[in-house]
C-alpha cells in the first residue's frame, strides 16, 4: 500500500483538476499543465479532491500509485506557487549572464558555455547566484542539473557550481614539510 497513494490531494480554490483520455490537466493562476498517465490507475475527483486507486495489485501499479499522486501533487502546488532553485558560482573569473533565451557561463574553460533555457523557465542571475523558477518541478531540477553539471565544485577549494543550499564537504590538500 502506497502511503501517498492513499492520501486524497485537495484542490485549492481557483485551481481546476480534470481528466480527459488518461491525460491529467491542472489550471490554475500560474498557468497550466497536464500529465499522460496509464490506465492501470484509476482517477477520480470528487468534491474538489482529486482521489487515486489502483486497478489491480501488480507490482507495476502499485509503484506508479504514488508516483501519479506525487506527480499530481506537484502539478496542483506549481501552478499556484512556481518552484524555485538557486545555484552559486563561486571561482575567481567565473561569471554567468543571459544573452536571448540562453545562459552564457564563463566557467574556466577557454571557451564560453551556452545553454538553452527551456520553455516554461524563468531565469534571473544576479552577481553569482543564478535563480532558475517555473510551474513544473521536472523541468526546473532537471534545468537546473544541467547547469550544475556543466562544473561540479571541486572539494579543495570549492570552485564550480553548487546548489545553494548544498554543502561542500573540504578535502586537505598536499602538505609540505
Amino acid at each position: 500500500m502506497s502511503r501517498i497513494g492513499k492520501q486524497q490531494i485537495e484542490i485549492p480554490e481557483k485551481t481546476e483538476v480534470s481528466i480527459l483520455d488518461g491525460v491529467i490537466f491542472v489550471k490554475g493562476p500560474g498557468g497550466e499543465l497536464s500529465k499522460k498517465t496509464k490506465s492501470n490507475i484509476l482517477i477520480e475527483i470528487k468534491d474538489k479532491k482529486v482521489i487515486l486507486s489502483p486497478k489491480d495489485e501488480t507490482i507495476e501499479t502499485m509503484s506508479l500509485w504514488g508516483t501519479y499522486a506525487s506527480h499530481i501533487i506537484n502539478m496542483v502546488s506549481g501552478v499556484n506557487t512556481p518552484f524555485q532553485k538557486k545555484l552559486v558560482i563561486e571561482g575567481v573569473g567565473y561569471k554567468a549572464a543571459l544573452s536571448e533565451g540562453a545562459i552564457v557561463l564563463n566557467i574556466g574553460f577557454s571557451h564560453p558555455i551556452n545553454i538553452k533555457i527551456p520553455l516554461g523557465i524563468n531565469v534571473s542571475i544576479e552577481k553569482n547566484i543564478i535563480t532558475v523558477s517555473g510551474i513544473d518541478k521536472e523541468t526546473v531540477g532537471q534545468f537546473t542539473a544541467i547547469i550544475r553539471s556543466k562544473k561540479k565544485p571541486e572539494p579543495y577549494k570549492g570552485k564550480g557550481i553548487r546548489y545553494f543550499d548544498e554543502i561542500i564537504k573540504r578535502k586537505e590538500g598536499k602538505k609540505s614539510v
